[in-house]
């Protein structure tokens, strides 16, 4: 007799109410692969979660990671910043007791420029350039430039009274050289009487060597006199 399909509906409507009927058609219908899929799927989504979970840590602790190296990064900025500030006390003191040290050794360091040398006092200094103001040899600003100068001395050059104006600096750059060679054309404008330049500190770079032949400016560097091989006096 052949299998209608009201025995089909038939069949569908016992199936509904027979679970275990229904299981057992699925076990002979579906091979163990298809039986297990559902498993499969549920232990894919379980396994997902786990790495979504994961994924979630590591990115929370990433972030910590990127905020701990924002954090180190302006610490390493600000100890630097710090390391400069310092950097720049330490050498402002050591450039400061340099040119100390000129000064009061002067006569020592500059034998070799002048003779007989005595370091112009700062307010004497001042009161000689107040009397070239008032003659007109220079105007009040060119006496603030002079007045910056770190060593200003008066003696003798060749048998003829004369001055020096050195820069002190630790490292002589071409700045110095140029400060030096100008303060002393001004104080030669003001005095009348010939000025030496001079640049002096403990070493100097090669450009302000050459800067220093080419204006006549002496180099004073521990000690060690370069004369320039034109000299301004």
């Amino acid at each position: 007799m052949p299998f209608t399909v009201r025995d089909f509906q038939s069949l569908v409507r016992a199936l509904e109410k027979r679970a275990a009927w229904k299981a057992e058609l699925r076990r002979l219908l579906l091979t163990e692969e298809l039986l297990s899929l559902p498993q499969v799927v549920r232990e894919l989504a379980a396994a997902q979660a786990r790495l979504s979970e994961e994924v979630a840590r590591l990115s929370e602790e990433v972030r910590e990671l990127a905020a701990a190296l924002a954090r180190l990064s302006e610490d390493v900025r600000d100890l630097v910043a710090a390391q400069r500030r310092t950097d720049d006390r330490l050498g402002g003191l050591e450039g400061s007791d340099l040119e100390r040290r000129y000064r009061e050794r002067a006569a020592a360091f500059f034998q070799r420029v002048l003779s007989r040398l005595r370091v112009v006092d700062h307010q004497e200094l001042g009161i000689m350039l107040d009397d070239a103001v008032d003659a007109g040899a220079i105007t009040s600003e060119e006496k603030g430039e002079i007045l910056l100068a770190d060593v200003v001395a008066r003696g003798r050059r060749h048998e003829q009274d004369a001055y020096l104006v050195a820069e002190v600096s630790l490292v002589v750059d071409a700045e110095d050289v140029r400060r030096a060679a100008s303060r002393a054309r001004l104080l030669q404008q003001a005095t009348g009487q010939p000025v030496l330049a001079v640049a002096a500190g403990r070493r100097v770079t090669p450009e302000a060597s050459q800067d220093a032949q080419a204006a006549g400016v002496w180099r004073v560097l521990d000690g060690r006199v370069e004369e320039p091989a034109s000299p301004a006096a």
